[in-house]
């Protein structure tokens, strides 16, 4: 009589094991490649970004007094308090769309689509190219005491650091739009890095305005 297999063979056992992971899998998910996720060279690349663009901007702001962290250079300009609050409202805009593009499903042309925009965000970004205006949901209110939006931007801040360290996400390959035609299709690593990029920009910003011959000494 022939022997019948057993699923206490542990080669059966694999097997079977992975047909269901195979079958349970997101669609998209079962067989992602390498390069959907970001390197480590890019990982490190982010989180560097992110803790020196943060520590700019408390360092620039460090012991400011009332006079200085509200100066206006014309009533147009925005203030160091302004910027600062822009900085952090712009933060939880941007890792929005890291979410939102996460949460959509993988874009097969990815690689055509988002190809070359990583260096274009850094030049654009931290060499201040061209002007825009900022959408209204990121416009500063001057609702937050200082404390308050420096609590704020530090908590921000790390929990996008937290996620930019542990997160094993595809980020290359899932995209969202832009709303500049100049950017277009930006994936989720590229939202990423706008976010320190975009902080880099505005340091500038409030070194322009404490350098304005009109602020405050003290």
């Amino acid at each position: 009589m022939r022997e019948k297999h057993s699923m206490k063979s542990p080669g059966l056992v694999l097997i079977f094991l992975a047909v269901l992971l195979l079958q349970g899998a997101p669609a998209g998910m079962a067989f992602m490649s390498d390069d959907e996720k970001m390197s480590e060279v890019d990982r490190s690349k982010a989180i560097n970004w992110l803790k020196d663009s943060h520590k700019q901007t408390l360092d620039a702001i460090e012991g400011l007094s009332d006079e200085q962290w509200n100066f206006k250079s014309s009533p147009e300009k925005w203030s160091v308090a302004e910027v600062v609050e822009h900085i952090y409202l712009a933060e939880g805009l941007l890792f929005k769309q890291v979410d939102t593009a996460l949460a959509s499903p993988a874009n097969p042309n990815w690689k055509e689509k988002t190809r070359g925009k990583t260096d274009f965000l850094e030049r654009v970004m931290v060499n201040r190219q061209g002007k825009a205006q900022a959408p209204e949901a990121i416009v500063p209110g001057g609702k937050l005491s200082r404390g308050e939006l420096i609590a704020k931007l530090k908590s921000a801040r790390a929990e996008t650091l937290k996620f930019a360290e542990g997160t094993d996400a595809p980020l290359m390959s899932h995209t969202t739009e832009h709303p500049f035609p100049v950017f277009n299709t930006l994936n989720a690593y590229q939202w990423l890095i706008y976010i320190p990029l975009h902080n880099i920009r505005h340091n500038q910003q409030i070194a322009e305005v404490k350098a304005h011959p009109g602020f405050p000494k003290k």
